[in-house]
């Protein structure tokens, strides 16, 4: 390791299992979390688990798809917040790590990640000076923000340090949706402003298309299509402007594919995607909007594949067809869709057998299991459950075991910091 080690990097490489981090076996404490040697079956439920084949898979296609597009990859850190992980996407050739906060930009940074995208304004004057701060003592790194009116530009440029040189995307929004200018005027005129001033540096303009839909209608398609041809004209407008090589930067992890296309036709401009939840894809969400899904026709060779789920004992079986499971909405997302059970086993990692059911329902540490046809389920048994929506997965978990699904075995975990 180099002499000097940022924060966030030394905490990972020094970390051992503490016998507070959730469903981890009492004989893992004091292991270092990147040299672990466990089976699965020793873990304890509720349990969230990374699958080691999947993520590798992920991470594989998404370097090939974007790579024959002469696309970019900043993917959205937000998505884990676990620096192992930004880790393997920088390895499979992203270019930079984005994030939503001024908080999360000072752990990218801290983390070694060389380029970090803000996808968002960071207004809080302390955050701005701490950022400027770390950026001054590291002139190797870069941090680019967005911002979306005159107003973002006057503070930024008041809190800012003399000497600065914040790079900055101007944000176009479209009605109704989040943040950005609502229209190309409004957004050149904060670009001409940026590129006047003192102590930040106009990089190009950026958005987010996954505001405006939620689904694969034609009405959704058309609205994201026409919402990123917006996006790619307006770089071009700016690049006059701009010193240097300007950059455009949209995609979430639903409507990538629109994006690469609205982009295609900009030559001389650097076209970045920031997908994020492609690295341990879903079963639910993702799995039916993404365009990179066996769901949409795509040979599995060539889709991204399920990297997470959880795993879930039966507690309780009050009345028939009904089972509680240990795992609630501390432990799982549900806000994109409740868990999916996959299949049922006597005891974790052990052979599945079908499972026909629903969950219908979460309490805090409880799941709602009803159960039809040929299904039988005992006290004690362990459920794995398919996951919708990544970014609130893993913001429920400190510490989480990466699984070699062939063997049962957990040789790695990955800290996310929350």
């Amino acid at each position: 390791m180099p002499e000097h080690v940022p924060p966030a990097v030394e905490r990972t490489v020094g970390r051992t299992v503490q016998l507070h981090d959730k469903s981890f076996p009492a004989e893992l404490v004091g292991a270092p979390i990147t040299a672990l040697e466990a089976l699965l079956s020793t873990f304890s439920t509720p349990l969230l688990v990374l699958d080691e084949s999947a993520i590798a898979h992920n991470l594989r296609v998404m370097e090939r798809w974007t790579r024959d597009r002469g696309l970019e990859l900043m993917p959205h850190g937000k998505t884990t917040m676990a620096p192992a992980l930004w880790a393997r996407q920088l390895a499979a050739g992203c270019t930079g790590i984005t994030v939503a906060t001024g908080w999360q930009a000072d752990i990218a940074l801290r983390a070694g990640v060389a380029t970090v995208q803000l996808a968002n304004t960071c207004t809080d004057p302390a955050l701005l000076r701490r950022l400027a701060a770390h950026l001054a003592a590291h002139p190797e790194q870069v941090l680019v923000c967005w911002v979306d009116s005159l107003a973002t530009v006057e503070l930024l440029e008041r809190e800012l340090p003399a000497g600065s040189s914040l790079g900055v995307l101007v944000e176009l929004g479209a009605d109704g949706a989040r943040t950005g200018a609502r229209d190309e005027a409004t957004a050149r005129e904060i670009g001409e402003r940026v590129a006047a001033s003192t102590v930040l540096h106009l990089v190009g303009a950026a958005g987010y298309e996954g505001a405006l839909a939620h689904d694969r209608s034609p009405a959704s398609l058309t609205a994201v299509s026409a919402y990123c041809e917006r996006l790619a004209a307006l770089a071009e407008t700016l690049r006059p402007l701009i010193a240097g090589t300007p950059w455009v930067s949209a995609g979430g992890s639903a409507y990538f594919d629109l994006v690469a296309a609205a982009f295609a036709p900009l030559v001389g401009i650097r076209r970045i995607l920031r997908s994020g939840a492609y690295i341990v894809h879903d079963s639910g969400f993702y799995r039916g909007i993404s365009p990179l899904d066996t769901a949409r026709g795509v040979a599995e060779e060539e889709a991204l594949l399920p990297g997470m789920r959880a795993h879930a004992r039966v507690v309780s079986l009050p009345e028939p067809g009904l089972a509680l499971l240990d795992a609630g909405k501390r432990d799982v997302p549900y806000d994109e869709g409740l868990p999916i059970p996959l299949g049922v086993a006597t005891v974790l990692g052990g052979p599945e057998r079908p499972l026909d059911g629903e969950i219908t329902a979460l309490n805090d540490q409880h799941a709602f299991l009803h159960f039809t046809g040929a299904t039988e389920l005992v006290i004690g048994d362990v459920v794995t459950l398919g996951l919708s929506h990544p970014c609130t997965a893993f913001d429920k978990w400190r510490l989480i075991p990466v699984v070699d699904p062939a063997t049962g075995t957990v040789r790695e975990a990955v800290e996310t910091f929350f």
